[in-house]
């Protein structure tokens, strides 16, 4: 076993059903097939923030269970590359965040070692970044070449319907009802990435499970307004 000793907590909304796929359907089909085939070469997720990098690697532990690890290294960078240790034991390993440690010689030689570890036991190596591994400024050349080798999605960054549309199944996960006219409140009153967004939902659910309240409009200004005051 790896020597993480910390169980990451996943989030409990970040699974596939959860995601709404327009625009990332080859992705997220190369993701669950990864996991129900048990195997793959792996693969690298990049794009812009907020867009469900963080999302889908959580996803794919949620759905491999104790054989996948989550590992963000935006979190654990400074705690040293030796965090790495072992990792090869899982059969998925999901890495957040990878370009944050690009430059760093011990972490790209643990990185370089862990991919062939991990290639050599059979288990698939999956990382998100902000971009593809060629730009990522990674200084080790051998690591830049086997990361290449992994199936590169770009995420792609969802439109204002499809943000309604991400933000309705969220809720319906939640068992909530969030009527079409007040997600479309939502994106108008609020920071419009789908992080803050998701952010204002969680609270709205707290809040209309303490009132009693349904998703309405004005209920929704009221949860707004009082977040806003001083």
């Amino acid at each position: 076993m790896s020597q993480l000793a910390l169980p990451l907590k996943l989030q409990d909304h970040a699974v596939f059903e959860s995601f709404l796929p327009t625009g990332n359907e080859a992705l997220v089909a190369f993701l669950k097939d990864a996991v129900e085939t048990d195997g793959g070469p792996g693969g690298w997720i990049w794009g812009a923030p907020s867009t469900g990098k963080t999302h889908l690697l959580q996803a794919v532990c949620e759905r491999a269970g104790d054989r996948a690890q989550f590992l963000p290294l935006s979190e654990f960078g400074n705690a040293g590359a030796e965090i790495l240790d072992g990792l090869q034991n899982r059969r998925f390993v999901c890495l957040d965040d990878v370009d944050r440690v690009a430059g760093d010689e011990a972490w790209e030689l643990g990185l370089f070692g862990l991919f062939n570890a991990l290639g050599d036991a059979g288990g698939v190596l999956i990382c998100a970044a902000a971009a593809s591994p060629r730009e990522c400024q990674f200084e080790l050349p051998d690591l830049v070449s086997r990361f290449s080798r992994l199936p590169a999605f770009h995420v792609h960054a969802l439109e204002d319907a499809e943000r309604i549309e991400a933000l309705q199944l969220r809720a319906r996960h939640r068992g909530l009802d969030l009527p079409a006219d007040t997600a479309s409140y939502l994106l108008t009153r609020s920071k419009r990435d789908m992080s803050s967004l998701y952010a204002i939902l969680d609270k709205l659910d707290t809040e209309a499970l303490k009132a009693q309240r349904r998703l309405t409009i004005p209920f929704v200004r009221e949860v707004i307004g009082l977040n806003q005051q001083p």
